[in-house]
């Protein structure tokens, strides 16, 4: 169906879709439990996991990016995906 060449887009692709597979299994889950109570504590999982996700793909996009663009890119970039996860805690 698809031939990856990059090995980089390969590990964010694969990062998203166990992302994916948890967020489907933790919605089954609440449906399961049917209960409100027990239902916040996954979505309190899935909350911790969101940023986990997101720093883990960036990095393998940052690995890969890390001899096509100039270093100074690459800090803005972090840097961003830092501001991103701090501006989203409460």
């Amino acid at each position: 169906m698809f031939f990856v060449k990059d090995k980089y887009v390969f590990g964010m692709a694969l990062v998203r879709f166990f992302s994916a597979f948890m967020e489907f299994s933790a919605a089954v889950l609440m449906l399961k439990l049917n209960r409100v109570d027990k239902a916040m504590q996954v979505n309190a999982f899935l909350a911790l996991v969101g940023p986990i996700v997101l720093i883990t793909a960036t990095g393998i996009g940052l690995a890969g990016l890390a001899g096509k663009t100039s270093p100074y890119k690459l800090i803005l970039i972090a840097l961003g995906v830092f501001l991103i996860v701090v501006g989203a805690r409460k």
